[in-house]
């Protein structure tokens, strides 16, 4: 994701100059001078600190906790969760380089990443809130706002989808059984469609342990079809205000801010199943604005190639998203067992065997499920 809104409003001088009809024409006249690539010492630590948080995260979903009150333990508990920290790391880089190399190309004065940990253990499993840049002057065009918006979706999604391929293949597939419980995890129509390719059965009839490979690229398809939500300055955002202009992003903007309340609202009162996090992120978008900030040359439309493009990313969203991508199966108790029934006892009684842990959720050594 990237946050634009660091710069004001652009003078209007500024906007009476030549509009043109290709968008590389205007950045070809326009470019600041070269940036530095040095790396601020707080981007790097904060990168160091999420690559920290995100192991422990992985570290404690293969069953290897991580506490302060067993350091060494602990310490060598960290390799558990490398499988899961690289390549979720990887995939949040490739995102946040993507924004930040398009924004160098199109001349915008752009920040190196600034990756987000999350504290853990806490509700944020993951380890991580995500990673953002600053763009501190406006794109020139539409166009460019719409390149910058969507490299970071794309390069991310790439990097996201062959965790997905590799992790399935190291995903163990059992028999469909809803006694265990654990953690479930809502399949969009892409990672379906993958997950009945690579596996080679319906995801639907079986129970899939995703590997932490797995995991982390579904993590990155849930983060990447989140950032495209059509709302305020997310990367949807930029697409939908590249492709109908400042008016229709507002109008968007609104509509898909509502959506995430009612996503909420209408299934819990038809009782259906809902995502709390949905909530959470009406609040959030609210709090972040859900205006876009103008392009220099905001009147200028897409080119042809950018609009197939920019409807590319919005088909994007839509195979990524997942309406409940995350729910807590407490699991069912199992079906009752008969007991040997002794002939001189009299009328025999059926007795509920449970064995141990059985009928009830768990978070330890946490199970990740897939289901639709």
């Amino acid at each position: 994701m990237d946050n634009s809104g660091t710069y004001r409003e652009t003078s209007p001088i500024l906007t009476e100059l030549p509009r043109f009809e290709e968008a590389n024409e205007a950045v070809a006249a326009w470019r600041p001078a070269p940036q530095p690539w040095s790396i601020p010492r707080l981007n790097l630590a904060l990168f160091l600190l999420t690559f920290l948080t995100t192991t422990m995260a992985g570290a404690d979903t293969a069953g290897a906790p991580v506490t302060l009150f067993a350091p060494l333990q602990s310490l060598i508990n960290l390799g558990s969760g490398l499988s899961f920290s690289i390549p979720l790391m990887a995939i949040l880089l490739a995102h946040e380089m993507g924004h930040y190399l398009t924004a160098r190309r199109h001349g915008v004065d752009a920040t190196l990443p600034y990756f987000v940990p999350a504290p853990f253990p806490s509700i944020f499993f993951i380890g991580t809130f995500g990673a953002f840049i600053r763009m501190k002057s406006p794109a020139r065009t539409r166009g460019a706002m719409f390149d910058i918006g969507a490299a970071g979706p794309w390069a991310g999604f790439a990097v996201a989808l062959l965790a997905v391929i590799v992790g399935l293949r190291h995903s163990a597939v059992s028999p469909l059984d809803n006694t265990t419980g654990g953690i479930e995890l809502g399949n969009s129509m892409l990672f379906w469609g993958v997950s009945r390719v690579v596996l080679g059965v319906d995801p639907n009839s079986v129970n899939v342990d995703l590997s932490p490979i797995a995991l982390a690229g579904w993590f990155g398809l849930l983060l990447t079809s989140i950032n495209l939500l059509p709302v305020g300055q997310l990367d949807g955002g930029h697409t939908v205000y590249a492709l109908f202009g400042g008016r229709g992003h507002r109008i968007i903007s609104r509509m898909t801010w509502l959506g995430t309340a009612l996503m909420v609202v209408v299934p819990y009162a038809l009782g259906y199943e809902f995502w709390l996090g949905w909530l959470l992120w009406f609040a959030l978008v609210f709090i972040l604005g859900l205006g876009h900030p103008a392009a220099i040359d905001g009147d200028t439309p897409l080119n042809g190639k950018r609009r197939w493009m920019a409807w590319a990313t919005v088909a994007l969203f839509i195979v990524t998203f997942s309406p409940v991508p995350i729910t807590l199966e407490p699991g069912s108790p199992p079906p009752p067992r008969q007991q040997p029934q002794d002939p001189s006892s009299g009328p025999g009684v059926s007795v509920m065997n449970h064995g141990p842990g059985q009928g009830a959720g768990r978070l330890e050594g946490h199970v990740y499920t897939l289901r639709v």
